[in-house]
């Protein structure tokens, strides 16, 4: 019969070894995703949760119009048309198959009815004619889609028209779109509100929003479905929970259900698996280190932008910061210039890095503290 005191020994090893365990455990990898390609992306860290084939080119269907609604906001915040705009409905747009919103030729509708049949019910005949009002034509729209993505950095994507209908050398990746997603839900959030709309009524027409998830599962708000033979179902979604957001994108899956049951798969892996934290604000200072020949003897040091960062669920307090700063740091510096690098470690691992900057300028000290300062780096060396 054990005695007390070895009860204790073995209870303790038991302790520790299940800590170990718990520390080792591997996040699972994702679900198969039925899919050409796939991605899932932390909105607030950027970080890349899962993908497959997330950079090959491929037919995005009406999941264009995610960049013609970014166009059309950019448009708006720049005081080049209002909401209110009355716009002539063209032949052509009139005659746009596919989606539609029961727009009539030679009538004039609001650019907010137009934007919001495009977005809620992936409207082609709002789509051009916001196009045309905006550019004059929809090649030339096409030009612009094609300027913002470039300046998003969406490396892999060329768009040919408005609406996403099947043309020549026009395509992108789940990447790009997830990149396009966040610059929608990030540079006009007035306007995402509309891609959690479930329906949209105009000229006593009717017509839901084709993203199943708004009505499977609360915590998606949006974004934008595209369908057509060469491109399969394809969604570009996205979904709050606990303050942390996901987007997903998933293009040529099977089916409507297909790619709202894929896109399921994935939030509910992010969400479970993972978990988002603000480690640094921009502007808190991180450190300070000695400037020399300065009007003042430290200089404060932090990031110009925010650190956010994604870990596997559970190990946040593993987490390990260290900074490395540039030495000797003289004077003049400027606020923004980069002094150093702080590194994040997750057990061992490399997982985050960035700039360490001046948060203050510091000009040149007086010809006594230049001197002084001089002779001292000189005896230290």
């Amino acid at each position: 019969m054990l005695n007390r005191f070895q009860i204790y020994v073995i209870s303790f090893f038991f302790l520790l070894a299940g800590q170990s365990f718990a520390a080792v455990t591997p996040t699972p990898k994702a679900p198969d995703v039925a899919a050409k390609s796939y991605i899932i992306q932390d909105f607030h860290s950027g970080e890349i949760l899962a993908a497959n084939n997330a950079n090959q080119r491929l037919p995005p269907a009406s999941i264009t119009k995610l960049m013609t609604a970014y166009v059309v906001s950019h448009e708006l915040h720049a005081g080049n048309i209002a909401l209110d705009d009355e716009v002539l409905i063209s032949e052509k747009a009139w005659r746009m198959v596919g989606s539609r919103s029961f727009i009539e030729v030679n009538s004039k509708v609001s650019v907010e009815a137009l934007l919001r049949g495009m977005i809620i019910q992936s409207g082609n005949d709002a789509a051009v004619a916001l196009a045309e009002h905006i550019a004059g034509s929809e090649e030339t729209f096409a030009q612009m889609m094609n300027q913002y993505a470039q300046q998003l950095g969406m490396v892999n994507t060329n768009y040919k028209n408005a609406t996403g209908l099947p043309a020549k050398d026009h395509y992108t990746t789940a990447e790009d779109i997830a990149i396009l997603s966040a610059a929608v839900i990030r540079d006009f959030p007035e306007h995402y509100a509309w891609y959690a709309e479930k329906e949209f009524t105009y000229n006593d027409i009717t017509q839901h929003n084709r993203n199943k998830l708004l009505w499977r599962d609360k915590s998606v708000d949006g974004l934008k479905t595209g369908h057509t033979e060469e491109a399969g179902y394809c969604l570009a979604a996205s979904a709050v929970r606990n303050d942390m957001r996901l987007i997903t994108v998933v293009l040529g899956t099977r089916s409507e259900n297909a790619r709202a049951q894929e896109t399921q798969k994935l939030l509910n892996y992010g969400f479970r698996f993972f978990e988002t934290h603000d480690l640094y604000q921009a502007g808190q200072q991180i450190a300070d280190s000695k400037i020399w020949k300065g009007e003042s003897s430290v200089v404060r040091l932090g990031l110009k932008d925010a650190l956010t960062i994604t870990v596997p669920r559970g190990r946040y307090q593993e987490l390990v910061a260290t900074t490395s700063i540039q030495k000797p740091i003289e004077a003049p510096v400027m606020a923004g210039q980069v002094l150093g690098q702080v590194n994040i470690h997750l057990a061992g691992e490399l997982v985050a890095s960035k700039p360490l900057v001046a948060l203050d300028t510091v000009e040149k000290g007086s010809w006594w503290r230049q001197l002084l300062d001089m002779l001292l780096m000189l005896i230290w060396g």
